[in-house]
C-alpha cells in the first residue's frame, strides 16, 4: 500500500487543484478534501487557506475571463438579474463561494465587464471566509 502515501506537500498541490477546479464550470466541491487535509495535518491550517483561496479565486477568475467573450445580446439587457448585478457590482461576488450561483455570478461579471480587480478581490475574501470556516470545523 505504499502507492497510497501521500505527502503533505503533495497534499497541498492536490487541494490547490481541487480548489481550482472546483471554481471552474466543472463539477465538484474542495470542502471535504480540505477538511479531511486539515484533519491529518492540523499545523498546516495557513498554507492549506491560502492555497485553496488562491486556487478557487483563480478558477472563478477563468470563468470570469472566458465569458469575456461572450456576445451580448439585445434581450438579455433587460433581464432584472443584470440590473441587480450592475447595482451591486463587483462587491456582489463575496457570494462567489455559492454553489452553482457563485459560478453564475463570475460568469455574469465577466459579461459585464466589471472591472477584474475589484471582483477578484470580492471573490477572494469570500472564498477565503468560507475556507476559514471549514478549517476551523476540521480543526474542533
Amino acid at each position: 500500500m505504499e502507492w497510497l502515501h501521500v505527502t503533505a506537500e503533495q497534499g497541498l498541490w492536490g487541494i490547490f487543484l481541487a480548489s481550482f477546479l472546483a471554481a471552474t464550470v466543472l463539477p465538484g466541491g474542495s470542502e471535504l478534501l480540505l477538511f479531511g487535509y486539515l484533519g491529518l495535518h492540523p499545523e498546516q491550517f495557513w498554507p492549506v487557506l491560502g492555497l485553496a483561496t488562491l486556487g478557487n479565486s483563480l478558477g472563478g477568475m477563468c470563468t470570469y475571463a472566458s465569458s469575456r467573450f461572450l456576445p451580448r445580446w439585445q434581450r438579455m439587457e433587460s433581464l432584472p438579474q443584470k440590473e441587480r448585478l450592475e447595482r451591486w457590482g463587483s462587491s456582489a461576488l463575496i457570494f462567489a463561494w455559492l454553489p452553482l450561483i457563485g459560478d453564475a455570478l463570475c460568469l455574469a461579471a465577466g459579461w459585464l465587464r466589471l472591472h477584474w480587480l475589484p471582483c477578484l478581490l470580492y471573490m477572494a475574501l469570500g472564498k477565503a471566509l468560507r475556507y476559514a470556516l471549514v478549517g476551523q470545523g476540521a480543526m474542533l
